[in-house]
């Protein structure tokens, strides 16, 4: 349809690859107010007896913005103190973003945090990766209620378990879908579309207009 050849889908991606490149931990200083997160965030999980390094694998400062890629396990730990703590009161999680990484062995399936403290005027990014073969991140809807459509969105498209979902169901696929449709190993095309009595055969069957 839009002039592929050779790999039999026609539906303009070509199975084209772009390589991306997984940004290193940063060091310190991190420069604006990042410095001053992670000190909170250490104190306030040293008096809860977890040491930084043990909750966070690394804090990531790219193009103005941090990520910190946290250990599952403790998550939800990291979340609460990100909320609570008046230095740093992050009272909103923007939603949760899936990503699937299929060369990234035993990190296959990645899902990220954006956090905004109104109080402050700060954000701050929360990652978590975890294998295909183990899918479970616990659920933040106890601590941002508003990630409940968002969780489900990420367990629909990604395949991602957020344990402790109050309901963790599809919710744009039909519950009887098969597969997760936005990783990157989904097969494009297979399934036709009706608009109004007008049926459109998958992108593999159509007819090439040249």
């Amino acid at each position: 349809m839009f002039g592929v050849r050779g790999s039999g889908d026609t539906s303009g991606y070509g199975r084209l690859v772009v390589p991306v490149l997984a940004q290193g931990t940063s060091d310190r200083p991190y420069g604006s107010y990042f410095d001053s997160i992670a000190d909170e965030l250490t104190r306030t999980l040293a008096a809860a007896d977890t040491a930084f390094d043990d909750a966070i694998e690394s804090a990531v400062v790219f193009r103005g913005e941090m990520t910190l890629h946290v250990r599952r396990e403790h998550l939800l730990q990291v979340a609460t103190h990100l909320r609570n703590e008046p230095a740093l009161r992050f009272e909103m999680c923007l939603g949760v973003n899936g990503v699937h990484y299929p060369q990234n062995t035993g990190r296959e399936l990645h899902a990220s945090y954006p956090l905004l403290s109104i109080t402050h005027n700060r954000r701050v990014r929360l990652e978590v990766s975890v294998p295909e073969s183990d899918p479970h991140i616990p659920s933040l809807v106890g601590i941002y209620p508003t990630n409940d459509w968002h969780e489900r969105e990420t367990y629909d498209f990604f395949g991602i378990q957020f344990d402790g979902h109050p309901s963790l169901t599809r919710i744009q696929m039909p519950d009887d879908w098969i597969g997760h449709p936005q990783r990157k190993d989904y097969p494009l095309g297979g399934i036709p579309v009706e608009y109004k009595g007008a049926s459109i055969p998958p992108p593999d069957q159509r007819r090439e207009y040249n």
